[in-house]
């Protein structure tokens, strides 16, 4: 076996001893490499005794590196790789998952949040390449109808505008998401939180098809792995370091949605919430997201993420405002004429400059461009408006006789 196979086959074997994330395990593989960590470990070398009582529970049940062989060549048959931080593909900004550290945690998955090993990929694009331009679209699986549209409207216009949409594969956002980046001809990625040969939810199982056919599959479990509970907190840290921003559609009290947007707040990505119906409880996460953090962003579509995410100036949304009208390009004189007018009828020149509050010379100026503009009409008692044009109505005519 060649050193490079060695290495591959050691990180394998250490994301099976010990889950993805943990630091201790990071640590080893930094400072000896992956194969002289593997070894210290498998001799009961682990610097924490909770690690050391998790390797002696998964030696017990196989051999590491057997495990890992027999990985590879179930992915070899699947049509998956395994890509590692020495390959070309390999995905840069993960690293930065080294320095997150979430505030006030005490829970494992919230704290054991260091870079991947390894990923395992189905599908022909280049990993690294794949997420360079990319967003995340991420929310509740019980999604309503307001946040599946929302979701499908986000994943088309990013996909048509070559940016790649991330996300997990579960219902609801997730899967809208993903079908409107695939109904756009784009690029998407689902970032799994179980073996790739058993993706979750089967109910998915067609979507998956189709992501891997034309963008990728991610996980970082080997072939075989269950999506356990935990695994989904595990990889939603991937899902936050690697895309540029984070979109959370709709999401309940309790979400996982928001814990990516959480990680994604502390690892300098930006994180941003599209607002819902305050009566819904499948926006009652993502308000309180945007109350307990202020740096997270407030979007309503498309435009509004493009300038997150963007270019800086080159990406800006447009202002929203309402309907142009003629009135708007008017100066104050001119606007308070206008105002001053009565609804019906007509008003002389000087009790109208009373009203408006201007002198007469300034009146008769300025109603003559306001008569210009087509705003008012010159009458015998004075000026009046022109009132708004109507729809002409259309009648049909019916003739009695055959045809």
């Amino acid at each position: 076996m060649s050193d490079d196979d060695a290495q591959r086959l050691a990180r394998v074997a250490l994301t099976w001893l010990a889950e993805p994330g943990t630091r201790a395990v990071h640590r080893l593989v930094e400072r000896h490499g992956p194969v002289a960590a593997l070894d210290l470990l498998l001799d009961g070398g682990s610097p924490d005794s909770w690690l050391h009582s998790t390797v002696a529970a998964r030696t017990a049940a196989g051999d590491a590196r057997a495990v890992a062989a027999e990985a590879l060549e179930r992915a070899d048959r699947l049509g998956a790789r395994l890509v590692t931080p020495d390959d070309e593909e390999w995905p840069a900004q993960v690293a930065v998952l080294a320095n997150l550290r979430l505030p006030d945690v005490t829970r494992r998955v919230d704290v054991e949040t260091a870079p991947p090993l390894c990923f395992w990929v189905r599908g022909s694009w280049p990993l690294g390449e794949a997420l360079d331009r990319s967003v995340a679209v991420v929310g509740a699986r019980a999604a309503t109808g307001y946040g599946q549209h929302v979701a499908t409207e986000l994943g088309y216009g990013l996909a048509e505008r070559d940016w790649t949409v991330v996300s997990g594969g579960a219902f609801g956002i997730d899967a809208a998401a993903h079908r409107g980046a695939l109904n756009a001809g784009g690029l998407t990625v689902a970032v799994l939180a179980c073996g790739l040969d058993r993706p979750y939810p089967m109910g998915n199982a067609a979507l998956f098809d189709r992501i891997a056919d034309t963008g990728l599959l991610v996980s970082e479990w080997p072939p075989g792995a269950e999506p356990l509970r935990p695994r989904f907190l595990i990889r939603n840290r991937v899902i936050a370091a690697g895309t540029r921003g984070t979109v959370v559609v709709e999401a309940s009290a309790r979400s996982g949605a928001t814990q990516t947007a959480r990680r994604a707040i502390h690892t300098n990505r930006v994180a941003m919430v599209v607002p819902g119906p305050v009566t819904s409880a499948m926006s009652v996460g993502a308000h309180e997201f945007l109350r307990e953090f202020p740096k997270a962003r407030l979007v309503t579509g498309l435009a509004h993420v493009l300038e997150e995410v963007g270019r800086i100036g080159a990406d800006l949304a447009p202002l929203a405002r309402g309907p142009q009208r003629p009135a708007d390009a008017l100066d104050d004189d001119a606007r308070s004429l206008l105002e001053a007018l009565p609804r019906r009828g007509a008003m002389g020149v000087d009790r109208l400059a009373a009203r408006a509050g201007v002198d007469v010379r300034t009146a008769l100026r300025k109603l003559s461009l306001l008569e210009e503009l087509s705003m008012v009409v010159r009458r015998d008692g004075g000026y009046a408006l022109i009132p708004p044009s109507r729809p002409m109505r259309t009648t049909t005519a019916t003739t009695s006789g055959s045809t």
